[in-house]
């Protein structure tokens, strides 16, 4: 019997098993597959489900989402860089799409969880390619700065050069995104091994934006954010962040722990809203806090955190030294200088959660937190370790904002203001800039990542116990866990601690 003449219900469930690919030629046959396949909704889901995640949310496009995905295999196994460059906008709305349809249950990893996502498998896979990394993660303007594709022009008075091009494009801000959503740093201006030498190492382009300090100003809050007071995350800052944090922590040993493996090493490692999935969703809860149940960010429980810095003499120098003092529009020399790099364990919890204010996104509420911070390469030493308190909040694009207090002796003396990457609850973690509380045009900045290793509630309320199997886990200095099991239950933030006071503390900031 001819596939045409088979009964409408048993034709669709024939077709529900072909590849996306073939589902559209399929209509180029004849009219009555033309007519069995056009505006076939159930269809289109069937085979849209049986290839990705099946979204959060019932209702979504299902034609338009697998033409999009056909599109997007299509044009990524081009051979060459050029022929899909072009196609940047595409690929940006195309792979947001699927994270953020992605699958927010099952799990998978040691440590931090992970949904078991199809999609997000998908676009590890696609974005393995070298030719996919350069045409679409490595187009931000570091990228094109590092392989002198911008252009300059040397003054009438000779020796300086005045930039050209101009500030970053769209499609550089929108490389930069896909580059943190895939959430790999890609460490060299090209991906092709053959072409990775000293000379196209990205991280000290990266550097020249991170610490410089004309990136850091009133409007952008000193934080990831673009420099015209719209509190719009700028992508390129947040992408230099990743790089110089990537390589620091590559530099280290550290970036294969298993508790930095999704930070740092796997790519697309949970950058989608709600993709946090606690290690400990085994085990019998304890009883939640309250204002747990008004908080939808997920912030109690255990975080790690890793913050770098420049010495502060090199800092100044790069700033101030009238070697570089460039334009405004050109961009600082790029620096390869030694930076420190600090582990900190958090533990954090609500205090309280308010309406959102005027300049806040309206969606969420505004969450309040403290708890304590405590060094791992310095447990031994008091003033290494603070209080913190902050809050987490929408930005007026949606984009979920974190701003945290270190606080020794009282004083609140480092502020950060960060992104977290992915959306609310995502379990990349947040991405951002450290520096003085009180805004200091001298400085010092820095910048800082942290995420979540584990929720606050186990047997018995031992919560202790958990950071013992972190910190195991992660092989670092012994002890760190037992002075950290020795704040458990203390839910008041000490304020009688010797303040520092000492110059040299401002070289290790715990932003």
């Amino acid at each position: 019997m001819p596939l045409t003449d088979l009964p409408p219900e048993v034709l669709d469930h024939i077709l529900g098993y072909v590849d996306p690919e073939d589902l559209f030629r399929i209509p180029r046959i004849c009219k009555r597959l033309y007519h069995a396949i056009q505006d076939n909704a159930p269809l289109f889901m069937s085979i849209y489900l049986r290839h990705l995640d099946t979204p959060p949310k019932a209702f979504i496009e299902w034609k338009e989402g697998l033409r999009d995905l056909v599109r997007l295999k299509v044009l990524c196994k081009r051979d060459s860089d050029d022929d899909k460059k072009d196609e940047l906008s595409f690929v940006y709305k195309a792979v947001t799409r699927l994270l953020r349809n992605a699958s927010t249950e099952g799990a998978q990893g040691l440590t931090a969880k992970l949904p078991e996502s199809r999609n997000a498998d998908l676009l590890a896979q696609i974005f393995s390619s070298e030719s996919n990394q350069s045409a679409f993660l490595c187009r931000s303007y570091i990228y094109e700065r590092a392989r002198a594709e911008l252009f300059f022009r040397e003054n009438p008075d000779g020796g300086e050069f005045t930039h050209l091009r101009g500030p970053s494009t769209r499609d550089n801000h929108l490389s930069a995104h896909l580059h943190c959503l895939y959430g790999v740093p890609r460490l060299y201006a090209y991906p092709y091994p053959r072409r990775q030498t000293r000379q196209t190492m990205i991280h000290p382009f990266a550097c020249s934006k991170v610490y410089d300090l004309r990136q850091h100003t009133d409007k952008s809050k000193w934080g990831p954010f673009r420099n015209d007071g719209s509190m719009d995350v700028d992508w390129e800052k947040v992408e230099a962040i990743m790089i110089v944090l990537g390589a620091n922590m590559e530099n280290m040993g550290i970036s294969a722990l298993d508790m930095c493996k999704n930070f740092c090493s796997t790519p697309f490692a949970g950058t989608w809203p709600n993709s946090w999935i606690s290690p400990h969703n085994h085990l019998p809860p304890g009883e939640p806090d309250p204002l747990e149940h008004l908080d939808p960010y997920g912030i109690t429980g255990v975080w790690l955190r890793v913050v770098c810095f420049l010495d502060y003499t090199d800092f100044f120098a790069y700033n101030f030294h009238a070697a570089n003092l460039p334009d405004p529009l050109i961009p600082r020399p790029a620096i390869n200088y030694g930076q420190a790099t600090r582990l900190i364990l958090m533990r954090i919890f609500v205090t309280s959660v308010e309406k959102p204010g005027e300049s806040d996104g309206q969606e969420l509420p505004v969450v309040h937190f403290k708890g304590i911070s405590r060094s791992l390469d310095q447990a031994f030493d008091e003033n290494a370790d603070s209080d913190i308190r902050g809050s987490v909040r929408l930005t007026p694009e949606g984009e979920v904002r974190w701003t945290t207090y270190s606080i020794f002796g009282g004083v609140e003396r480092w502020r950060s203001e960060s992104i977290q990457v992915g959306g609310v609850r995502s379990a990349k973690g947040v991405l951002g800039h450290w520096f003085d509380t009180d805004f200091d045009p001298r400085g010092p900045v820095g910048p800082t990542a942290f995420w979540k290793v584990s929720d606050k509630h186990s047997p018995n309320n031992s919560a202790g116990r958990e950071e013992h199997d972190i910190l195991a886990g992660m092989d670092l200095l012994a002890g760190a866990d037992e002075a950290i099991e020795d704040e458990e239950g203390d839910e008041d933030i000490s304020s009688d601690e010797e303040d520092t006071g000492n110059p040299s503390e401002i070289l290790i900031p715990e932003a």
